[in-house]
């Protein structure tokens, strides 16, 4: 996997954010002390979760035959007393039993950010200057 960096960028809580070739920002809110200019740290954290997802179903589907034409995923975030709970509404688009839909649910579940999330998580830091 490449490093993302993250550095300040323009206003009081940009940042520039780059992994390889690609350049993104993420920002805060106004309301927050941002200037709304990309998407916030947890929106990328909801972002992870609904492109695995979604990545997940659609080479499932591949390899299995299965006629899946789109996989909506939308992630919203919650924090309610140190809390975060991730809520995940699917829609499953394309002529779909009602098996194959149960089984791309389970499925849905096995995506690498969704077992990152629900496993346990280390964060080592390091001062590297």
């Amino acid at each position: 996997m490449r490093k993302v960096v993250s550095q300040f960028g323009d206003g009081p809580l940009q940042q520039k954010l780059s992994t390889g070739d690609l350049h993104f920002v993420s920002d805060a809110y106004p309301t927050s002390g941002g200037n709304g200019t990309g998407p916030t740290p947890h929106e990328y954290l909801g972002a992870a979760l609904a492109a695995c997802t979604s990545m997940t179903l659609k080479m499932y589907a591949g390899r299995k035959s299965i006629n899946l034409e789109n996989a909506i995923v939308t992630v919203d975030i919650e924090r309610l007393n140190d809390v975060e709970t991730f809520n995940r509404e699917i829609q499953l688009h394309g002529n779909l039993s009602a098996e194959e839909k149960d089984r791309l649910m389970e499925i849905a579940n096995k995506c690498p950010i969704h077992k990152a999330l629900v496993g346990e998580i280390q964060i080592k830091t390091q001062l590297v200057n």
